[in-house]
């Protein structure tokens, strides 16, 4: 698999989960790979080893997620030291779960700085810096369009905000041939949500598929849309949620 031969990635929230994943998945079909991280310095080099491990570049930066001003410095650093971009997945985000009546207006700030404004910073300061024919990913979620149980508003919100923001991206980069798509994940075994968890039955009781998503089959989607056979997609979303949708 070398259909990413040499081309340069920024993964946003690349220590864990679904980024991490993503970030060896595109180093795996020959990408060099800059992740970011913001809590996980440890898990991030551990990632970093493993694509080393594959005879591809990587290296991981600091960046608060929530800061709009060190995401947009973030990209510039990592676009510098890989020598450009061509593909950039924004996949750092965070959840608060509960009542609209119980969620205050610091989750409502927190959530949209991370989950909406920061991703708007990261792909503002990349788009210049996107080789023509490049790709931008954003991770959205299973919740933009098929809500199941109470306590999801505000998570389901930002989420559906990367639509909005992934269409507008594809009419105005499509000129330089750079396409926009969301990928939207269903229940996905990670730390945030564990597929033993305490939540996990419900979850699954929602699902046409009777488990879990694993973080490499959302990954293995991600590495597709980067590829040469994702190049007519673009202003579209990629569910991959084991029927929530259904």
């Amino acid at each position: 698999m070398n259909e990413l031969q040499d081309l340069k990635a920024l993964v946003t929230g690349g220590s864990r989960g679904i980024g991490a994943a993503t970030a060896i998945a595109l180093a795996e079909r020959g990408a060099d790979v800059a992740l970011t991280y913001n809590n996980s310095a440890d898990a991030a080099a551990k990632v970093v080893k493993e694509i080393e491990a594959l005879g591809r570049r990587a290296f991981a930066l600091e960046v608060d997620a929530a800061d709009a001003v060190a995401v947009a410095d973030g990209v510039q650093r990592a676009a510098d030291q890989l020598g450009g971009l061509d593909i950039l997945v924004n996949n750092a985000g965070v959840g608060a779960i509960g009542p609209i009546t119980e969620l205050t207006l610091a989750d409502l700030d927190r959530v949209l700085a991370v989950n909406v404004r920061g991703v708007y910073a990261a792909t503002q300061a990349a788009v210049p810096l996107l080789s023509d024919g490049g790709r931008v990913i954003h991770l959205g979620s299973c919740a933009a369009g098929r809500v199941t149980s109470p306590g999801m508003t505000l998570y389901a919100m930002s989420k559906a905000a990367l639509v909005g923001l992934s269409k507008g991206l594809a009419r105005e980069l499509g000129s330089r041939g750079i396409t926009s798509n969301v990928v939207q994940p269903g229940p996905i075994d990670t730390d945030m949500n564990p597929a033993d968890g305490p939540f996990a039955a419900a979850q699954i009781g929602d699902l046409a598929l009777d488990r879990f998503g694993k973080p490499a089959e959302v990954a293995a989607a991600i590495a597709y849309l980067a590829g040469p056979h994702g190049a007519y997609m673009t202003g579209t979303e990629l569910t991959i949620d084991g029927g929530h949708t259904a």
